[in-house]
């Protein structure tokens, strides 16, 4: 029987610096959700890393467990960088996540896909069970409603075009060459929104260079590939460089620059690509994802509206989310009750009908007629105790689903050998029969004269 709860914690741009989010970082998603999954007492794990989040969520029999699983999630963040999450406040954050209110661009198109690849990568490790399941669902759900009924993602859509938004600001795009290291998710981002800027010329460089090359045919502008090695002659070429590799080492250092000339760069990745060591390079500009805040702060303040009426969509979908986790709870609990009543009703008619087939002809209608007796007592008894499990459920009364759980847990017993000696189970078919008994006249003939 599942009354488990999710547990969460987050280190996100919100509240964290670029380091403190690389240093709660796992190696990757499925790393994390392995790990998670070897905690004692975690039934199910998800983790979510993204350029501005790492984010960990377990399932467990109870909170404190959950948050026992997590409590060296981020050891190296100042306290206050850390928000912990409990069942409803991780759901409602998964929402939140997912319809792009939580991330540094607010609407932004890229998390929902990067949401359903961290799914995916916590199912193939077995991290996901009913519970995430449905949670993750949700969320998708609710970020695909989010971008289909409102304007949340008008305008800048991603890092990518707030990363364009914020070289702009420090150059002139007009007639300049760009460089984008990395050809992933965030790369490919990039490159796009360098096109559609006033850069002239857009250089993709990637560690395969056919990779780059996929990029570089989908843009409009003059576009060129490259590899890795050929950076650093590029960068003397690039009045911009934006760096998104994903890489452990940095993809951008000193030496790569030390002929460039005026350059600015934006490390985009996590961890980072730019070693921050070249800012004492002259005429180069570093900046990283902490000053792209300006950027979304303005497109914050745009999207307020739209915003609101994320949030209101996401005040009903968690509400039916809350509901349907009650009603599986609560239906749990019944069909516990109901197995167990089950199984004495079987023991019970087995052991009548065996008394009044020894005491004569015993036929099939009459043990049709005992089965469906006994059908209708079963659930007569359990209509009330059914209607109020449902009501405790939807009042989050689980004192009382507690107590049903230990009163109608279908285990009890169900080892317990059937000896002749044992004491006759609670409920079993009683030595006379009541007058006023609605029961048929044969049961009460052949049973009553034992």
């Amino acid at each position: 029987m599942d009354l488990s709860v999710i547990t969460g914690v987050s280190v996100s741009h919100d509240r964290a610096t670029v380091d403190e989010i690389e240093s709660a970082r796992f190696a990757d998603e499925r790393t994390a959700v392995e790990t998670l999954l070897t905690r004692e007492g975690v039934d199910e794990a998800f983790a979510l890393q993204t350029c501005n989040r790492a984010e960990a969520y377990v399932v467990t029999s109870d909170a404190a467990a959950g948050r026992r699983a997590l409590s060296d999630f981020a050891p190296d963040v100042r306290d206050g960088a850390v928000v912990e999450l409990d069942h409803e406040a991780s759901l409602r954050h998964l929402m939140r996540v997912s319809a792009g209110l939580e991330s540094l661009v607010i609407g932004e198109d890229q998390i929902l896909g990067q949401l359903s690849t961290a799914i995916e990568e916590a199912r193939a490790v077995g991290g996901i069970g009913p519970m995430l399941d449905d949670a993750l669902g949700k969320a998708v759900h609710v970020g695909e409603r989010a971008r289909t009924e409102t304007e949340i993602n008008e305008g800048i859509t991603s890092l990518g075009s707030a990363a364009v938004a914020l070289a702009d600001r420090g150059i002139d795009l007009d007639g300049a060459t760009g460089l984008v290291i990395g050809a992933g998710e965030m790369g490919t981002l990039a490159a796009r929104a360098l096109d559609a800027s006033a850069v002239d010329h857009v250089i993709v460089a990637n560690r395969t260079v056919p990779h780059a090359d996929h990029v570089v045919r989908d843009l409009v502008g003059e576009a060129s590939a490259i590899g890795l090695d050929a950076v650093p002659t590029a960068v003397g070429e690039a009045d911009v460089v934006f760096t998104a590799t994903g890489a452990p080492n940095y993809a951008i250092t000193p030496e790569t620059l030390a002929d460039a000339g005026e350059t600015f760069v934006v490390d985009l990745a996590q961890p980072r690509d730019a070693d921050p060591a070249i800012d004492d390079l002259a005429g180069v500009e570093r900046r990283d994802i902490d000053d792209l805040k300006q950027i979304t702060k303005e497109t914050e303040s745009n999207r307020e509206a739209e915003a609101q009426a994320v949030e209101r969509m996401i005040d009903e979908e968690f509400e039916h989310l809350l509901a349907r986790f009650k009603r599986k709870r609560a239906d749990e609990v019944i069909s516990a009750m109901y197995e167990g009543a089950e199984r004495t009703k079987t023991t019970e008619v087995d052991r009548a009908i065996s008394k009044l087939e020894s005491q004569g002809e015993f036929t099939d209608e009459q043990r049709e007629t005992v089965e469906a007796l006994a059908d209708s007592l079963v659930g007569q008894l359990l209509a009330a105790p059914t209607k109020s499990l449902r009501e405790a459920a939807g009042e989050d009364d689980w004192t009382t689903i507690q107590s049903a759980i230990q009163l109608f847990d279908p285990e009890f017993g169900a080892d317990a050998p059937d000896l002749p000696s044992a004491p006759e189970p609670r409920g079993s078919m009683p030595e006379e029969i009541p007058e006023d008994a609605d029961v048929p006249e044969f049961v009460r003939e052949q049973f009553g004269d034992d």
